[in-house]
């Protein structure tokens, strides 16, 4: 195999406000690995919460650039274990690299991914929109010029039961919640029994990501669906968050990838937990790997080409919360023809 990479600062729409923070861009890795003349393509974002910066990726790949290339894929599962052994400090990286291998086995195989997983359709549940933190007339405002069936809120402040009111006032849709984890059990307890009345569907990660026990008091209290994110990171979180959570949001980029999101859809549906995956503002080289799981999960939050002003390849389509793209060889997406003109 041959490899290459770069890393790219995309660009908000919007500025883009959680509760921990605000940001204009988005760091993000893209890694080609080439075989045989077929490409296949992965990315995986640098978000600093998780400490893994692009430069950190960039490092590791140069480091082991030639023990990466002479690795023979037969198999996207091996190929992880590989990964996973040689870069255990670099989940994100091991992420990309694994998208990247299903891409390309997909096209050595010439069938598109979803049907390498076991399913002969691509369908699969609505992508939401996210409307990030603002001031309540700039969120109803990003509201009203995205219309969408579901959207994604991000809370997180003093005002939170305001917003969701007001936006309430403006569109029917469906609401998800996100606090990423800046409530604690009662506040979070008293904002859920009020949204239960304004169309809310879910909860995701309301508390610490390790407070267990206020997470065990809530589930136990609380009407709506709670979705673990920031308490579910890996494999093993798996079986964490049964007794807790009523589901887990899968992100591909934290889990290491396609490969073990799919060993983590498997344990959830053992648990009977609802299961999400999730975003990290990929363009649409990693939104698309989440594509093909669509048909095995509840819920799915894939909207960062629609909050980013720049895409890096072309293939997928969003109309109103469906998700569109040809079932064509691999994850079916085309990336642009400059991606990696400077490398």
């Amino acid at each position: 195999m041959k490899l290459r990479w770069k890393s790219f600062e995309l660009k908000f729409k919007y500025p883009f406000t959680i509760s921990k923070g605000t940001k204009t861009h988005q760091p993000t890795l893209i890694v080609e690995l080439e075989h045989m003349g077929l490409k296949g393509y992965g990315e995986a974002p640098a978000i600093t919460y998780y400490n893994i910066s692009t430069a950190k990726m960039e490092e590791d790949l140069k480091a082991k650039q030639a023990i990466i290339e002479r690795f023979a894929l037969t198999d996207p599962g091996r190929f992880w274990h590989f990964l996973h052994h040689l870069l255990p400090q670099n989940p994100f990286l091991v992420c990309a690299l694994d998208i990247a291998a299903w891409d390309l086995y997909g096209k050595l195989r010439r069938q598109p991914v979803f049907r390498l997983i076991g399913d002969e359709s691509a369908n699969g549940p609505l992508t939401d929109y996210t409307i990030g933190i603002d001031n309540i007339p700039k969120m109803v405002e990003k509201m009203k010029e995205k219309p969408w069936p579901v959207y994604k809120i991000k809370l997180g402040t003093r005002e939170d039961v305001e917003i969701i009111k007001e936006l309430r006032k403006h569109t029917e849709s469906i609401f998800r919640i996100d606090a990423n984890a800046a409530w604690n059990a009662e506040d979070a307890l008293e904002k859920i029994m009020v949204f239960k009345d304004l169309g809310v569907e879910l909860i995701e990660q309301p508390l610490a990501k390790d407070d267990w026990d206020g997470m065990k008091w809530l589930m136990e209290r609380s009407p709506l669906p709670l979705i673990a994110d920031e308490s579910c990171v890996s494999e093993q979180d798996v079986a964490k968050c049964g007794g807790y959570f009523h589901g887990i949001n899968i992100k591909l980029t934290k889990c290491s990838g396609f490969t073990p999101a799919l060993r983590m859809i498997r344990d959830a549906r053992k648990r009977n937990l609802k299961i999400m995956v999730g975003a990290m503002n990929e363009c649409s080289i990693g939104s698309a790997a989440i594509a093909h799981l669509r048909p095995l999960i509840d819920f799915v939050d894939m909207d960062g080409p629609l909050l980013l002003e720049e895409d890096l390849a072309t293939g997928l389509g969003f109309a109103e919360g469906h998700v569109q793209f040809e079932p064509i060889p691999g994850f079916g997406i085309t990336p642009n023809p400059q991606l990696f003109e400077s490398v």
